[in-house]
């Protein structure tokens, strides 16, 4: 029988896109960042440390949970368990010291991760093999819709009320836009498999046995090792760097930026819904490949506006970036499920999730190194992160996305 997704099912799950992205751009990428900025003895490094803790976790837990997934036959239940992880945690970031506030920091961005990584994996509950690409790119384009509430939350609230206010009123926006996903999304059905699920214990043997596992189909690990490359760069970069990168190098005010990334926001959204239909038409591959390409200009629009104090080629980053932004996570994600087996989609794409989450290990470290140990500025680190972007694409040209035998099934 033919899975036919309801239409609450793609409401629901776009919906959970939106929430997502009210805490990625609200809390890690704009408002955290800049509260630290303000913190006396703040140091990149600080940010980068609390970035790699969280990404340590998801290292060791997203293989495992996402194995877990599969052999049970539901994502749901781990779903709202990793959501209601992440808002807690942003209920206590800026209400305490720095320390703290990191620590929560952390957590937050543990459950915020793991969550993606079954949200991710539902794509495939609500789509079809002729509209998944347009169904990625709708949900790309409705969460973008996230990070102009996000903004424009900031905005109202933060000089009246301050940071911690802010942050405790992004965290109950995103568990009200994801409540939807818990209650509507209908999942494929699965036969649950035979035997005890596994445990934390046997997470680095789940590890291992996932990556021999994918070696055996076409294609999974060089597009992993590709996406570790490239999700390096855009995740260091969006993950809280850009916004210190847009003040203290190119000399945007805080409102200049909260204003350019409106437009930035704006060309994501435009992003995510042509990337889809982009997708759809000529394939994820070369949609990827395009998406690269943007990225890889808008870098260097961004390197020159800090090199010159040029403010309106950093707008040219933000929004070009914004664009590619979309258009690459649309494109991303329909790509891993062409040439992921369908018994395998969950355990697959917590690979997915795990070397996306060890490549915001990198970055993050390798700025903390350029900039606060090696003295060489945000610039060098900058470069440093537009070569992975080169490397990926020549990585990414041993891959195709033709379709898979499984097709069919």
């Amino acid at each position: 029988m033919t899975w036919r997704p309801e239409r609450r099912s793609v409401a629901a799950w776009a919906s959970y896109d939106l929430a997502n992205t009210v805490f990625a751009l609200g809390v890690a990428g704009l408002y955290f960042p800049e509260w630290l900025i303000d913190i006396e003895g703040y140091r990149d490094r600080d940010l980068a440390f609390a970035i790699n803790a969280a990404m340590i976790a998801i290292i060791v837990l997203a293989p495992w949970l996402g194995a877990r997934s599969d052999h049970e036959g539901r994502r749901r239940p781990y779903l709202i368990a990793a959501t209601f992880v992440s808002v807690t945690a942003t209920l206590f970031i800026g209400g305490t010291g720095p320390g703290p506030s990191l620590a929560f920091f952390s957590l937050a961005l543990v459950g915020f991760h793991i969550g993606s990584l079954f949200y991710d994996s539902m794509l495939v509950d609500v789509s079809t093999e002729e509209n998944r690409g347009r169904i990625s790119g709708l949900g790309v384009g409705v969460g973008y819709i996230g990070s102009f509430i996000a903004v424009i939350v900031g905005r109202l609230l933060i000089d009246d009320f301050g940071h911690a206010f802010v942050f405790r009123a992004l965290a109950i926006l995103f568990l009200v836009f994801a409540i939807p996903a818990f209650f509507f999304i209908r999942e494929r059905p699965r036969a649950p498999k035979t035997g005890p699920p596994p445990s934390v214990n046997q997470t680095l043997a789940q590890v291992r046995r996932s990556w021999r596992e994918a070696a055996n189909h076409r294609g999974v690990v060089p597009f992993l090792v590709g996406r570790f490359f490239y999700s390096d760069a855009i995740n260091t970069v969006i993950g809280g760097f850009l916004t210190i990168f847009a003040i203290e190098e190119v000399g945007f005010t805080r409102d200049e930026l909260e204003i350019v990334l409106g437009f930035g926001i704006l060309a994501s959204v435009f992003g995510g819904l042509g990337g889809g239909r982009l997708t759809e038409r000529i394939g994820p591959r070369r949609a990827l490949h395009f998406a690269l390409y943007l990225w890889m200009t808008a870098w260097i629009f961004g390197l020159a506006a800090a090199a010159a104090d040029a403010k309106p080629l950093g707008v040219v980053l933000v929004i070009m970036g914004g664009f590619a932004l979309g258009t690459t996570w649309s494109a991303d994600r329909t790509y891993m499920a062409t040439i992921t087996p369908p018994d395998r989609y969950a355990e697959f794409y917590g690979l997915y999730a795990t070397v996306g989450r060890f490549a915001t290990i990198l970055g993050p470290l390798i700025w903390a190194l350029i900039v606060d140990y090696a003295g060489w500025g945000r610039i060098t680190a900058m470069s440093a992160l537009f070569g992975f972007l080169v490397v990926s694409r020549v990585i990414l040209s041993r891959v195709d996305d033709t379709p898979r035998e499984w097709a069919a099934t």
